[in-house]
């Protein structure tokens, strides 16, 4: 087929990758701008554009996809279909009915539920059994287009947001091939959403990284893990915050919620009677390390409430 790539970040690189090793035509790639990275602000590119440069594609990097210009640059491919994979703009009706195919998209859960846009980390927060990806065809509404085809996976109690975000990065780039060559057979039936349940995906941000001692223990560690490697659990020790990163529940106590119960290994009491053993962490102006380590240098008094 002759296609439209239209993605940003990393998680869409697998799937344009995919694309071209089963000999897709992809005449234009469409990305966002380059953007200010870090403390020095210097101007980068998307991971997409990245891989589009490196297999010699065409790239477009328009500041709205809401202009004549921009329509009339993607209806010169005459493309086939529009793949879309975690472009990150809501597309206009007039892109949307370009192709003959229309927008196929590639989504980071089993739809309906975790629309929106951190649907992986979500799945790891909330402790959920399984995740997977759903190719959809979009429609105007946000992540709410007829289903294509699914791909599911189990979760183990271990696996962090960003080791998910690789997994299902590639399950939907097999799972976009899947579906094209169906697409082009004919042996697709587009399933409409179910309104049962159906939920929306919050964009992470910093306000979320603090530890609640109050919660389960089993809760907290959901937290660590789904906001790993970004952007990070965090609790109080005295006066300075430190990033936690690895976590597993460990044994009842009595202890109030918040107290530090045990140093070898660093374990905490929390609101359910149960606690939390603090594996990994990265203490202000130090380097990420077990947590064993960094008690070697720094203790921690048995007792004290960790904020």
């Amino acid at each position: 087929m002759k296609l439209i790539f239209m993605g940003t970040p990393d998680f869409a690189v697998p799937s344009l990758e995919a694309l071209l090793r089963q000999g897709h035509e992809v005449s234009l790639v469409v990305t966002q701008p380059d953007k200010p990275v870090g403390r020095k602000q210097i101007l980068t590119p998307p991971a997409v554009k990245v891989c589009a440069q490196a297999n010699g594609l065409t790239v477009y990097q328009p500041a709205s996809m809401r202009t004549p210009e921009a329509l009339e640059r993607l209806a010169q491919e005459r493309a086939d279909a529009i793949v879309v994979v975690a472009y990150g703009k809501i597309l206009p009706k007039s892109i949307l009915d370009l192709t003959p195919y229309g927008c196929i998209n590639v989504h980071g859960s089993l739809l309906p539920k975790y629309r929106g846009a951190a649907p992986v980390q979500w799945a790891v927060i909330n402790g959920d059994a399984e995740s997977g990806v759903t190719t959809m065809r979009l429609d105007e509404g946000v992540d709410t287009g007829d289903i294509l085809l699914m791909s599911r996976r189990p979760l183990s109690d271990t696996v962090t947001g960003g080791e998910l975000f690789d997994l299902l990065a590639q399950d939907g780039a097999d799972l976009l091939c899947e579906t094209l060559e169906a697409l082009q057979s004919g042996g697709i039936q587009p399933t409409p959403q179910p309104a049962e349940g159906a939920c929306h995906a919050a964009m992470l941000n910093k306000s979320m990284c603090p530890l609640d001692f109050t919660k389960s223990a089993r809760t907290l560690h959901n937290q660590v893990r789904g906001m790993n490697p970004w952007p990070v659990a965090t609790c109080r020790v005295e006066d300075k915050t430190v990033k936690v990163y690895v976590t597993r529940v460990g044994e009842p106590t009595e202890a109030a919620a918040g107290t530090v119960v045990a140093v070898q290994p660093l374990t905490v009491a929390c609101g359910d009677g149960n606690t939390l053993v603090l594996e990994e962490i990265q203490a202000e102006g130090s380097r990420r390390m077990a947590a064993a380590d960094y008690l070697r240098g720094h203790p921690i008094p048995l007792g004290t409430v960790l904020g």
